[in-house]
Parts: structure tokens; sequence; C-alpha cells
């Protein structure tokens, strides 16, 4: 298969067992295409770090076959190294060096003439809105542009395929949303993005297909919509005109609760009549706004899933 044609990322029987006897993997396999925009989803301790660790060749598989475009990790580290960006989830880089030089060395360790390094820098610092920050000392940046300039350093090399280890954790929403944006942008320019998260409201948000991993097992995968599919229950917000009356009407099969003072949360069956919804409220007085999906149904299934697996095992 030629590298044009071959899978960004396939993993196959992919197993790790570290020297402690902890077995981090068990057995995954995954094709990730290119130019898609991939979540690897599960929860702390799941496997994602160590899968990705395996994948960027800082972790040692025990067992199993990785290739990236087509370049298996074994027969030829480098190459596909150098097909891969990788952003880790800690701040890995010199607070005391500027963003620049930052992105000017990054580019060195892989080859790149400086005057060359110097043009791409620019390049990638202005996308991540950071050129004004270029010869500012990178302690002084905002936690949010800390994020974007891990993320302009990887993109450096142009690499083909880029990995995001939880990028987001731990920084609050406005800082999330702008790297979103950032991320939708750098896959829309054709890179392939491979996003390892517990946030299940961002893998809905950017992805497009994804693997939901516990205990070293991937216990579901595919697109994103499919997965979102099989939920048998959908959940909406009713925005209320006026108050909301003391006695909720009653909807056989349904959980109907306040959310606030002007607004109700119905969680019903995919199958069952929003007439029957709407009749049920004129009935109580209750008069209706506007009314909108909730948006984190991922969430669902995801602790079906997780749950389930954890009954069974």
């Amino acid at each position: 298969m030629s590298e044009t044609q071959a899978p960004a990322l396939r993993v196959g029987d992919l197993r790790k067992t570290y020297d402690n006897g902890v077995e981090a993997l068990k057995g995954v396999s995954l094709d990730v295409a290119p130019g898609d925009f991939y979540a690897l989803l599960g929860p702390n301790g799941a496997g994602k770090s160590t899968l990705i660790g395996i994948v960027s060749s800082l972790v040692n598989k025990s067992s199993g076959k990785v290739e990236v475009f087509g370049i298996d990790i074994d027969a030829d580290r480098d190459a596909a190294m150098r097909r891969i960006g990788l952003v880790p989830q800690e701040l890995n880089f010199n607070m005391f060096e500027k963003p620049l030089d930052i992105c000017v060395n990054y580019a060195g360790f892989y080859g790149i003439p400086r005057a060359q390094a110097l043009a791409r820098a620019e390049e990638v610092l202005k996308e991540a809105l950071l050129w004004d920050k270029a010869d500012k000392m990178s302690r002084t940046l905002s936690g949010g542009m800390k994020r974007r300039l891990m993320i302009a350093r990887a993109m450096m090399t142009k690499p083909r395929l880029l990995i995001l280890d939880e990028p987001t954790a731990g920084v609050d929403i406005e800082i999330r949303r702008g790297m979103w944006k950032t991320l939708k942008e750098i896959n829309a320019a054709g890179t392939t993005i491979i996003l390892t998260t517990h946030y299940l409201e961002e893998a809905e948000s950017l992805c497009r297909n994804l693997a939901i991993i516990d205990r070293g097992a991937i216990v579901e995968q595919g697109p994103m919509k499919s997965l979102l599919a099989k939920l048998d229950v959908e959940g909406f917000l009713f925005d209320i005109d006026g108050g909301i009356p003391a006695a909720l009407p009653a909807i056989e099969g349904a959980t109907l609760t306040v959310a606030d003072d002007h607004t109700l949360d119905l969680d019903m069956p995919r199958a069952m009549d929003l007439n029957r919804v709407f009749a049920a409220f004129n009935a109580a007085g209750i008069r209706v706004r506007s009314m909108r999906t909730k948006a984190n149904r991922l969430e669902e299934l995801f602790v079906r899933l997780t749950s389930k697996e954890g009954a069974a095992a």
C-alpha cells in the first residue's frame, strides 16, 4: 500500500505490560484515516497516554504493530517520527526561552536549516496569534498562550499527523474554546489530528471518529454520529416564558426536571413523539419560548460503556 493510500495511523494488536506487571494495553487495534479528527477517550489510567507514548516512540511496546502512513515504526522509526507532531499534556519547554527560539531550536532537532526555520517560526507563531510575543520570555505568557505555543512548536516540522495528549487539561473554558478553533483550522488545512481527552464535550465538538478505551482495551469505536445514534435516550432543554409551576406534568416514559427558574430539562426515549410533551406542557399552562438539544449525549454513552465493562470485569 502506498503512503498516500495508507491510514494515517494503523495500530494492530498493540500490547504493553510494564515491569511492575501492570497490563496497560491488552491488544488494541484501530485505524485513523488521513485528514481525520479522531478522539481517543477513556478515564484516567485507561491506557490513552501509553498508546500515544508507543506511537510517538516514547514508550516501548511489548508486542503488536504500529504504522504511520504505511511506515512501520520498527522498520523505519525516523521516517515515521518525521510525520508526527506531538503535543504532550505537560508544558515541557524552557520558560526562560523566547517563543521564537523555542520553535527554531525544535526545528533544528529535525535538521531544518536555521533560515528556513526562522521563516517557518514566523508562520506558525502568526497562526497561533503569538507573533507579537515572539521575543518575550515564555514564562510571561498566559496559560492559553503557553498551550498555543506547544501546538505551534509541534507544527514547525509540518507534521502530517498531529497527536495531542489532553491538550486542554486544567485550562478554563475560554482558553479551551480558543484552542478548539486553532485545532479545527489545522485539521481543515489537511493535518490529521488524534486527540486524547476526558472532556467528552470536546470530543463531540471536534471529532468525526472516536475510540473509547477502558482498562487497556477498546470498548467501542467508529464514527461519532453512529455511536451517538446508539443512544436510545434524547435530551432537551426548554426555555420557559414566565415562572415554572410548582407541580410539573407527568410524562409517561420521560423524565422532566427543573434546570433553573426558566429552564426545564427533559430526557425521553428517542422513539417518543415530542407532540406528547408539548400537549402535556399546554395542559399544565407551560409556555415554551425555545428549545435546544442537550449537547453532551456522548457522556451517557461513555458512562454506559465503561460501567458495563467494569461490571463484566
